[in-house]
């Protein structure tokens, strides 16, 4: 089985990563706890006068490489691998993507190896890439063509108002997965 496995949000700690961020450089502005966001982008649960400071942060260098990894997550795609599924790590960059894309490669590296390196497909539009499954915290992903894959939603306080779709965990996964 092709199992595409988004990295922000899925593999990488996208949320905790911002969050510890914007409070040590902004300890005076309000912020959003992750169990209360409602949006798929962070910055969507901000006001407008905050949303400048939140794009600064994951935006600005080394913000992707030094996320923290999503407990579970690099385990759960290294048995899979090795239980014979064909597996590549599927993420979109950033609209600002530099330095994002680069930042992206060195996280893979640094917290699954060098041999990760050539399963790492960025793609804009998710849709374009076949695969039998693909897990992903986006609730809705939409693009050129009909997927070839199954959105499996991975769960996060922001997509829990998403009806009717099979939701995983990094604890769930195999049961889930049927595997």
């Amino acid at each position: 089985m092709r199992i595409l496995v988004d990295m922000d949000g899925v593999l990488a700690d996208f949320e905790r990563g911002f969050l510890e961020k914007y409070r040590k450089q902004y300890p005076d502005k309000p912020y959003v706890l992750l169990e209360e966001r409602r949006n798929f982008q962070v910055k969507d649960d901000y006001s407008e006068e905050l949303q400048p400071l939140v794009k600064a942060i994951y935006q600005s260098p080394g913000f992707i490489r030094s996320l923290p990894p999503i407990a579970g997550g690099l385990e759960a795609l290294c048995e899979m691998a090795v239980l014979g599924h064909d597996l590549f790590i599927c993420t979109s960059p950033l609209s600002q993507y530099d330095p994002c894309v680069v930042e992206k490669y060195h996280w893979v590296d640094e917290h699954l190896g060098r041999d990760w390196i050539k399963k790492i497909i960025l793609a804009n539009d998710k849709t374009l890439i076949r695969g039998d499954i693909l897990i992903d915290d986006k609730p809705e992903i939409k693009g050129l063509e009909t997927p070839s894959w199954e959105h499996i939603l991975y769960t996060q306080p922001y997509n829990q108002h998403v009806p009717s779709k099979r939701r995983l965990t990094w604890q769930n996964w195999k049961e889930v997965l049927r595997v």
